[in-house]
């Protein structure tokens, strides 16, 4: 293996946006650290899989820790990894509270410090994170806790973009409408489509393929890329 391959993190893993981004990035011979909590090992030298609850501190620890490890240095982290829970606002449960902030929010929190601490050491790196394309309410959509958490990502990448411009690190979001994952049954395929102006669902791939530009686009920072068919544009 060469020392010249870069490493990346990807979260949430194992299916769905996180597995099309491992392999858009084993296309262009990264080398992958991959987490979720039921991923399994890889049979690919260049895939390190570790498995476990991404808004628990020690599996971040773990994931960086042994991602430096197996391949000596992080280049990019992908934050993925994320939940979403529909309901009336007013039916909302502290357990669904607290799953959705434990994910969306810790999960960013713990391995993004991690991540970019390793990164000063070499004074570059990239952080990008799938969030939500969730500027425009959708009448009858309950967005509530996903606006609340994938709203904060979006801030917070720009706040971090400014604070570690100097050092070379560089950070970015993608923010998604609603994709074909297997989170959303087929019959509601057609429905779902027709919240987007182009009148279908995103591609788990066409969300990958704006994680890998962005990772490419060395004089992008601070970037909300909405890749969400016209859907934050207006309906």
């Amino acid at each position: 293996m060469s020392a010249s391959q870069r490493v990346v993190v990807v979260t949430g893993a194992s299916q769905g946006i996180g597995d099309e981004i491992v392999k858009a990035f084993r296309k262009l011979d990264y080398r992958v650290v991959a987490t979720s909590r039921t991923i399994k090992p890889s049979d690919d030298p260049n895939i390190l899989a570790v498995a476990g609850d991404i808004g628990d501190p020690a599996t971040a620890q773990r994931v960086i820790c042994e991602g430096v490890a197996r391949f000596g240095r992080i280049d990019t982290l992908v934050n993925n990894a994320g939940i979403y829970i529909g309901k009336p606002f007013t039916e909302y449960t502290i357990e669904d509270y607290n799953a959705v902030m434990n994910v969306n929010m810790a999960g960013f929190y713990h391995i993004t410090k991690l991540a970019i601490a390793e990164m000063e050491k070499h004074a570059s790196g990239h952080v990008v994170t799938v969030t939500a394309s969730i500027e425009n309410g959708i009448s009858g959509a309950h967005m509530a806790l996903a606006a609340m958490t994938k709203g904060g990502l979006n801030a917070v990448t720009r706040a971090l973009a400014i604070e570690y411009a100097q050092q070379g690190i560089r950070v970015n979001a993608v923010a998604p409408g609603v994709t074909k994952t297997p989170m959303h049954p087929v019959e509601y395929h057609e429905m779902l489509g027709s919240f987007h102006p182009l009148g279908r669902m995103g591609e788990a791939s066409e969300v990958a393929n704006a994680v890998v530009f962005l990772d490419s686009a060395e004089f992008i920072t601070g970037e909300i890329l909405h890749v969400d068919g016209g859907q934050s544009a207006g309906r």
